[in-house]
């Protein structure tokens, strides 16, 4: 209802498991990483615990899409069943034909006889098996035994199947009873998935926010933040229901912004629970932030012309107090340089922890408002932007092509629609595809981006922004160079040969302080998991397919000379 008003393609809080709504903090890339750890593990239990709605699930889909195509997987996801129905949905999920060996009741055999030749079938075709089962802290002791079982089965190599134990922190309780220990000295991984932080509460918002499509600021403050921390406990699950309750009423008010108050109303509605009295000594009344509401939001009026039985509708929540959402601003600098300030925080922009614009979320809500005015333009011709990126490359671009011409001085062009996260990753300037104040496009160099501002370049004349400012004008479209490696023809993977897959391979073992690989290295299974560990490393999809994005990774790392971004603070 309320997605078109704040800008949105679609509902940003949904509690489905959607893996492209994964907020990789640092802990969940660690529980990630330890999924993928146990596919080569060598048989045994994998175990992530973590609280109710602390994105277990959205974790292991994420999981299962960094599967290889070399792993069979079996995924139970109610594991309240007989120790009959488990291994026959075990062999269902893995599409075992298993029929029984005799007239009378099935027996454990019927199931596990087929089950036992199928894994033996698949590991002598060179592929690992997998059994995940969800919501494991139901599973009964009989069953957990039974699991135990099916870990003895096995090579003079290696076990055959790898379990994943998925559950909440009771499964940690019941495997640490004295009669789990032979279960608990099998376990190979484990990792808990805590609770978010109050920062990683502020950038999860954000995260979910840019992902349903917002461009600008998100609409809720600094206090709001901290109270929707408060009110969740960090878990996102809560943090879903409570932000899109919270949404939904001020969407229901005509309002574009979210506080406290408006926080503390949803709660009650959400997770029926009063607003706690505060015991601190009474202070005095905080002058009031309101700002002029933005021009995005001046057609929100036609609210008022609801009937009440439509504002009934859409979940009206009366007596709402919001304020409207800071107007972006700008001040002019001497010379050929103009900044413009920072009104309201740039946390749309982090689709990952740790990046410069994930980073303006705690602090920039309260930042200044100068005066506004109009900053120079940017130029409408794309290729005077390259030709200004290839002067830093020190390039030799004329009228023509640009990537054409640079690909014949060995240097490769990207382009993609990405977050100022993973350009912060990058660290190489690049051209950003900007629509001005009459929507035309236009074209800026990036060199320059910190957790408040970045600066832009256009036919020689820089000028500042603030983060907030550019994702105004900016819907991530971000091109720039890399330097590819010898007779590079594109993505690299599993089957290929030649000079780029052994660049590519004894880079990889100069970072790991390996031994250096023959001279005709193949891309074989060994180097797809070296390379699946460093993209990983590098916060980058783990497919184990080396691409312009895993190479600049690479170049960074081990100090090929490439542009870097202008540090500063």
């Amino acid at each position: 209802m309320y997605t078109q008003f704040f800008g949105l393609k679609e509902t940003p809080f949904s509690i489905a498991p959607d893996p492209r709504y994964l907020f990789m903090s640092e802990r969940h890339r660690d529980a990630l990483a330890h999924l993928l750890y146990g596919l080569d593990g060598g048989g045994g239990f994998v175990l992530l615990t973590g609280e109710i709605g602390a994105g277990k699930t959205t974790v292991c889909r994420c999981f299962l899409e960094q599967i290889p195509a070399n792993c069979n997987v079996a995924y139970i996801f109610n594991p309240k069943l007989t120790v009959l129905e488990l291994l026959q949905s075990v062999c269902d999920e893995f599409q075992i034909d298993w029929a029984p060996q005799h007239d009378g009741a099935l027996t454990i055999k019927d199931y596990l006889d087929p089950l036992n030749d199928f894994l033996l079938e698949e590991h002598a075709a060179g592929k690992n098996n997998v059994l995940i089962i969800d919501e494991a802290q139901n599973l009964s002791a009989e069953l957990i035994e039974q699991l135990r079982l099916l870990t003895n089965l096995e090579t003079n190599e290696r076990k055959l199947l790898q379990i994943v134990l998925i559950g909440q922190p009771e499964l940690r309780t019941l495997l640490a009873r004295p009669e789990m220990e032979q279960v608990a000295q099998r376990v190979v991984a484990r990792f808990h998935l805590p609770a978010l932080s109050e920062a990683e509460t502020a950038h999860y918002i954000a995260h979910r926010m840019a992902v349903a499509g917002r461009v600008g600021e998100v609409p809720f403050d600094r206090k709001a933040v901290r109270q929707i921390h408060r009110r969740s406990r960090g878990v996102p699950r809560r943090i879903n229901l409570l932000c899109d309750r919270a949404l939904l009423g001020a969407y229901a008010n005509g309002k574009g912004a979210v506080n406290s108050a408006v926080i503390d109303k949803a709660a009650l509605e959400v997770f029926d629970e009063p607003r706690t009295p505060k015991t601190s000594p009474a202070k005095p009344a905080e002058p009031s932030d309101a700002a002029p509401v933005p021009r995005w939001q001046q057609w929100a009026p036609w609210l008022s012309q609801l009937s009440p039985a439509a504002l009934l509708g859409v979940g009206l929540v009366a007596g709402m107090g919001l304020f409207g959402v800071v107007s972006l601003a700008t001040r002019s600098k001497p010379a050929d340089t103009a900044t413009v300030a920072q009104p309201a925080a740039a946390a749309t922009a982090a689709s990952a922890p740790g990046g410069a614009a994930s980073a303006a979320v705690a602090s920039a809500a309260s930042a200044p408002v100068a005066k506004a005015e109009e900053p120079p333009g940017f130029t409408r011709n794309e290729n005077d932007a390259w030709r200004e990126l290839g002067a830093l490359w020190k390039l030799q671009l004329g009228t023509g092509n640009p990537c054409v011409q640079a690909q014949q001085q060995q240097v490769e062009c990207f382009e993609q629609k990405t977050t100022l996260t993973l350009i912060q990753q990058l660290d190489r300037p690049g051209v950003l595809t900007v629509y001005e104040r009459n929507n035309a496009r236009s074209y800026a160099l990036l060199t320059r981006l910190t957790d408040k501002e970045a600066t832009l370049v256009s036919n020689g004349v820089s000028q500042t922004v603030s983060l907030a400012a550019l994702l105004q004008m900016w819907r991530g479209d971000y091109a720039t160079f890399w330097r590819a490696p010898p007779e590079y023809s594109g993505k690299l993977r599993v089957g290929a040969s030649g000079p780029a897959v052994t660049w590519l391979a004894s880079r990889l073992a100069l970072i790991q302080g390996s031994p250096q690989p023959g001279e005709q290295k193949r891309y074989d299974a060994l180097l797809k998991s070296q390379v699946s560990a460093f993209q990983l490393a590098n916060s980058l999809k783990a497919d184990g397919v080396a691409g312009a994005e895993t190479f600049m990774q690479l170049n960074r790392a081990i100090g090929i000379d490439e542009p870097r971004l202008t540090a500063g603070q």
